[in-house]
């Protein structure tokens, strides 16, 4: 690929490309603040998801033998010309911890303006709440369910692990740029903030009280939110008692309960997407 952009990167630890080597996840969430931060992507899908969702790339970072790629060419080629294009071999690049997942590319994007939760309440009607979800491996399963099942928008308490990490982006297959999120501000009545919009509030959740996922009760409001606990402790006692309707999936074979991305899943498909 002949492109002046190109920069050949012959050392990691090259400060050109500090930003895909020298700093966490967390540490690039909050770079420049109090201005936006920045987030890697992964995979040539995972980066033109992003890209053609409006999230703008600071450059690249691509391993040699996957530059004249179709793929890679295509992404590349739905960018400004300014954009700087970091390449390496795979013997360097491949330093960088779990390269070799990336499909070969890589991407810096400015952290986008993520909306209201009030905004994205009144543009939906079929909400999916992850209260607390710590692992981005779940995070990123829940928005490829949501995306593929029918939720129109999700929201995160502040505990919850970013979307955006590269984790959680590659496990969504790059929905996580497709269905509107953000983040419920710390210290948030969840339930009120919910009821106050008109949804009904349906926790999924073990409980003595709960009612099976296919009772028809739950598919009687226009507006549904469905709240998912914590891989730990489950939801909160607060959101609990704040719920229209608690949730369960029947089991069979003495099993209690699914991982929570599995459970999205069935529960997506029969709130939702049915």
């Amino acid at each position: 690929m002949n492109d002046s952009r190109i920069c050949h990167i012959e050392d990691i630890k090259d400060e050109r490309v500090a930003l895909y080597t020298e700093y966490n996840e967390p540490q690039l969430f909050h770079l420049n603040e109090p201005g936006s931060g920045v987030f890697i992507a992964e995979t040539p899908m995972v980066i033109e998801r992003a890209i053609i969702s409006g999230a703008r790339p600071l450059s690249f970072f691509v391993e040699s033998d996957a530059l004249n790629s179709g793929e890679v060419q295509r992404v590349i080629g739905l960018t400004d010309a300014d954009i700087a294009i970091f390449e390496a071999k795979l013997s360097v690049i491949n330093r960088i911890t779990g390269f070799n997942l990336t499909r070969g590319m890589l991407a810096v994007f400015e952290r986008p303006h993520l909306s209201r939760p009030e905004e994205i309440l009144r543009r939906s009607s079929k909400i999916a709440v992850l209260e607390d979800i710590v692992n981005p491996t779940n995070v990123g399963a829940i928005f490829r369910s949501s995306a593929a099942l029918g939720a129109d928008g999700i929201l995160l308490t502040s505990a919850s692990a970013d979307p955006f990490y590269r984790r959680s982006a590659r496990v969504s297959m790059g929905t996580v740029f497709m269905i509107p999120w953000t983040y419920i501000p710390k210290g948030t009545d969840l339930t009120a903030l919910l009821r106050n919009d008109g949804y009904t509030i349906i926790s999924m959740a073990i409980s003595d009280d709960a009612i099976p996922l296919t009772d028809p009760v739950l598919k009687e409001g226009t507006k549904r939110a469905v709240i998912f606990g914590s891989e730990g402790d489950g939801i909160s006692r607060d959101t609990l008692s704040g719920s229209d309707h608690i949730a369960v999936i029947p089991m069979h074979n003495e099993v209690d309960s699914l991982n929570v991305a599995a459970s999205s899943a069935v529960t997506f498909w029969e709130l939702f997407g049915k």
